[in-house]
């Protein structure tokens, strides 16, 4: 099983790749963002240390689940509590992931484990990961997709792009670049062919040996 890191940034159109890669059955994909929200649920292993770190800030609601917009204001406002709320999420979102490409090497029923992730290359999933692909859109191209589909300003993108890596910064730690530029059938049609590449790359390997 190869284990691959897919990242890029806001706008790139990762999420119809992702559902490209998930509908496969041999493949399994994983959302990094899905999981921190499953582990800060009321069950989850970070909801007691959240329950410390806000405590009479409000975010949580009678039910007990996060109001996960309030969450952002404060963590926005006070940096400390950002950092710490990242020292408790991103740790337990990283191990559950090692856990789950363990259990996947050992049941050998999937050639391929993809976990998606904002800060896929900030928190050093590179170490963990086979390799890295960077899903690619030009800021154009981006900046009308996000005001079209979530109907964002334009400084509200400017500041959101402006705190993520660069272009060239993705490139040169990512292994291979899925220009999605184009139609969803153009981009679906590069990681085809990508993984492909990657089964005859894998028999060649095993002829050799």
């Amino acid at each position: 099983m190869k284990f691959i890191g897919v990242t890029g940034g806001v706008g790139a159109g990762k999420s119809e790749i992702l559902k490209y890669l998930a509908s496969r059955g041999d493949s399994r994909v994983m959302l990094a963002d899905d999981i921190a929200r499953d582990l800060t649920e009321p069950r989850g292993v970070c909801y007691s240390k959240l329950q410390e770190l806000f405590a009479g800030d409000d975010v949580f609601r009678e039910d007990g689940s996060m109001d996960r917009a309030r969450a952002a204001s404060v963590i926005f406002e006070q940096q400390e509590k950002r950092r710490a709320m990242n020292g408790i999420v991103h740790p337990a979102v990283k191990e559950y992931v090692l856990s789950q490409a363990d259990m996947e090497r050992e049941r050998g029923e999937i050639d391929y484990l993809f976990l998606e992730a904002a800060l896929l290359i900030e928190d050093h999933y590179d170490e963990i990961c086979d390799e890295l692909w960077y899903i690619y859109a030009s800021e154009e191209n981006r900046k009308e997709r996000l005001m079209a589909s979530r109907g964002y300003s334009s400084r509200k993108i400017e500041r959101i792009m402006h705190s993520q890596m660069t272009e060239e910064e993705y490139r040169r730690h990512c292994s291979h670049e899925i220009d999605n530029n184009g139609t969803q059938e153009e981009a679906v049609a590069q990681v085809a062919r990508l993984l492909a590449d990657e089964t005859v790359r894998e028999k060649h390997t095993w002829t050799i040996q």
